[in-house]
């Protein structure tokens, strides 16, 4: 049986296997243990499924837990996808913070799954990344 939780933080070693298994791994920096880790220490809101103790599906999360909330990573390892296990994260983490709204970053190929859910495409999101000057 799949028990979703929140959780103060996970392992190193348990965030790594989520995101190589889920296939988010290909979208993060995973030659880079130090900068994973800290992600894991960064992170403020983790939910978590569970099946008999194995992490096999997470929300890292940033939130004030009142006016929004940041999902940073929504990962479910590839055998567990389809059963509904992202969204029981998503619904767990906004019972975590229902005043707060939903805030992320959409894979191309998980753009149907958000939209499914009811998330919405902002039309004011920008970003800087780290090699461009803030002018």
């Amino acid at each position: 049986m799949v028990s979703i939780q929140t959780e103060q933080t996970i392992t190193l070693g348990e965030f790594i296997k989520v995101l190589n298994e889920s296939g988010l791994g290909k979208r993060r920096p995973m030659e880079d243990e130090n900068l994973l880790n800290q992600m894991v220490l960064g992170a403020n809101l983790w939910v978590t499924a569970r099946e008999e103790g194995t992490l096999i599906g997470l929300m890292r999360g940033i939130s004030d837990y009142c006016y929004r909330t940041f999902v940073a990573d929504l990962a479910v390892i590839e055998s567990w996808q389809g059963k509904g296990i992202g969204r029981k994260l998503l619904i767990c983490t906004r019972e975590v913070a229902p005043s707060a709204r939903l805030f992320l970053f959409s894979a191309e190929d998980a753009e149907d799954f958000y939209r499914k859910l009811g998330f919405h495409l902002h039309e004011r999101c920008y970003q800087l990344k780290t090699d461009e000057p803030l002018c």
